[in-house]
């Protein structure tokens, strides 16, 4: 009876020394992207926009002419661009343009669209930013209201997790609002 003491004594001391777990504080994820450096596009399309140099132009999966693709490989992102000339639907375009970001209400926490008009460029549409696990994080229309409708959405290839991808998300609205803010029409 007299050696259990001694073994409880020995365990308890040698448990107890510095190679312990420690629980780690939460971290969250730190992505840093190069500083966006535009050049214009020639698309040989009805529009052209500036677009980042990190992005590479594709031709659309679908193989329809002026539907391109923004390829990000480094932010394993990309923004889909489809084009339509308007044939006295312009009223569908817009409906069908208004409802892709609602298809997200499901997974998002919030959609906010904000006007966009450019006058002088006859630019005009809307940019949608979706927060929360959504597949898309960002889309907009644009349109000259009689000859030209564009649309363009941002999706990652992985499982929409917002608190991961929301670097590359950020990234990726800022590049659409440049070309947002670069498009021309090309008549």
């Amino acid at each position: 009876m007299k050696k259990y003491p001694f073994v409880l004594v020995m365990l308890m001391l040698l448990g107890c020394g510095e190679d312990a777990a420690t629980p780690k504080p939460r971290a969250f994820l730190s992505l840093n992207y190069p500083e966006a450096k535009y050049e214009p596009t020639n698309l040989n399309c009805p529009y052209n926009f500036e677009i980042n140099t990190l992005a590479e132009i594709k031709a659309s999966r679908n193989n329809i002419p002026c539907w391109i693709d923004l390829e990000y490989n480094e932010l394993n992102g990309t923004i889909f661009i489809t084009y339509q000339p308007i044939n006295n639907n312009l009223d569908s375009l817009l409906a069908d343009a208004q409802k892709l970001p609602l298809q997200h209400t499901i997974k998002a926490d919030a959609i906010e669209g904000d006007v966009y008009t450019n006058k002088v460029q006859d630019v005009y549409g809307m940019f949608y930013e979706v927060s929360g696990d959504a597949a898309s994080q960002a889309q907009f229309y644009l349109t000259d209201s009689v000859n030209h409708f564009v649309t363009a959405s941002a999706y990652f290839r992985a499982k929409p997790n917002y608190d991961s991808i929301i670097p590359a998300a950020d990234y990726l609205k800022k590049d659409m609002k440049h070309i947002i803010e670069t498009f021309r029409w090309e008549d």
